[in-house]
């Protein structure tokens, strides 16, 4: 008899604890990239200014990259070079035409304008970044450099991260554009869709500009994050909780399409 009471009692302990943890809530993480930095240091101040672990995409031929760079490092946040990519132009970018040669160059020069990085994202390139050639040799040459790579995903036909997941480099992608349509609306908007986003499959990467209505939102907005259920965490954590795996909307049980 008093055996059984025991089980009883335990039966109704285990069921109490099962429910607990149903009701717990998923954890949702969120992770914000600001591009395009080094251009104007008292607008991109504005972006060290929020409050967490943003990090910062600098581009290599803006006036301030170096600059802004040992500022960003200065404050604790994560500086990733923003690599311009066909279709973009300029000294630093690539294109498929170029020789692995000169793209190598072009690499070492912008990493030797923006110090401090930690990784790379694609500034543009949709046309460069459907090279597989050039993809696979970049995901070695960042491995070499313990480096990781941000696919900011600007074409559908970006085979960058798959390169990257081929060999185990550390990488994320990008799930939600905050800033393409450029109204404080819209950005809120997006903002929303990356928590939705976040607490369905349990984190979201975002990449801002840092354009007046975007960084207004972010002000405005990422204080409110916790009481949303969501923690904002820095990139390099987010590449651990992902572990290298696909999203469902970038690919299929974990490996890119």
């Amino acid at each position: 008899m008093r055996l059984a009471l025991i089980f009883a009692v335990l039966c109704s302990l285990a069921g109490v604890a099962q429910a607990a943890t149903a009701s717990e809530p998923h954890k949702a993480y969120l992770t914000l990239i600001i591009d395009d930095l080094g251009q104007n240091l008292p607008r991109d101040r504005r972006v060290l200014a929020l409050p967490g672990p943003v990090t910062a995409a600098i581009m290599p031929d803006t006036p301030h990259a170096a600059e802004f760079a040992r500022e960003a490092h200065k404050a604790g946040k994560i500086v990733i070079l923003h690599m311009p990519m066909d279709p973009a132009t300029g000294p630093f970018a690539w294109h498929p035409e170029l020789s692995i040669e000169e793209l190598g160059k072009r690499l070492d020069a912008a990493f030797e304008a923006v110090p401090y990085t930690a990784g790379i994202n694609n500034h543009m390139g949709s046309r460069m970044t459907a090279q597989p050639a050039a993809m696979a040799w970049l995901m070695g040459e960042l491995q070499r450099r313990h480096k990781f790579f941000v696919d900011s995903r600007t074409s559908a036909q970006t085979v960058a991260a798959a390169e990257a997941q081929k060999i185990g480099l550390a990488h994320v992608s990008r799930d939600v554009f905050l800033d393409d349509e450029r109204t404080e609306a819209a950005i809120t908007t997006q903002l929303q869709t990356a928590i939705k986003l976040a607490h369905k499959q349990g984190s979201a990467v975002m990449i801002g500009h840092p354009y007046p209505q975007t960084l207004a939102v972010l002000e405005r907005e990422l204080p409110k994050l916790k009481a949303q259920g969501v923690e904002w965490i820095d990139i390099k954590l987010m590449i651990s909780v992902r572990s290298n795996r696909a999203m469902t909307g970038h690919g299929k049980n974990g490996i890119y399409r």
